[in-house]
């Protein structure tokens, strides 16, 4: 069964950054999309970036030029390097993993709290 455990959240300053990691067990990244997403309280969740196991990667508009998405196959680890924090960055964020031909992500971790002060 896999797992998914999300660490490195914390409270920044706008403009400032942070690293978040994702550790993976029991899932093979082969064929799997691991993805970042988001969600602040009332609203929708919604993914952030994306990153196949070939390297493609994909971004959700608003943090372009931002965020870095990564995947570090031999410690079984995926990044999500945010710079430029705005305040309107701060919710929940989720790592997740889908198959690369699935249309639902189906295993997510517990998630970490971002927040950003003005």
């Amino acid at each position: 069964q896999g797992q998914l455990v999300e660490s490195g959240g914390g409270l920044v300053q706008a403009g400032g950054s942070l690293r978040l990691s994702c550790a993976a067990s029991g899932i093979i990244f082969r064929g799997t999309v691991m993805g970042w997403h988001r969600q602040a309280p009332g609203k929708q969740r919604e993914l952030v970036a994306g990153i196949t196991s070939g390297g493609s990667t994909n971004y959700a508009d608003s943090v372009k030029g931002r965020f870095t998405i990564s995947r570090d196959f031999a410690k079984n680890m995926v990044y999500l390097q945010m710079d430029s924090l705005k305040p309107e960055d701060t919710a929940v964020y989720y790592c997740a993993v889908r198959g690369v031909r699935a249309s639902d992500y189906n295993y997510w971790g517990q998630g970490t709290q971002v927040t950003v002060s003005s």
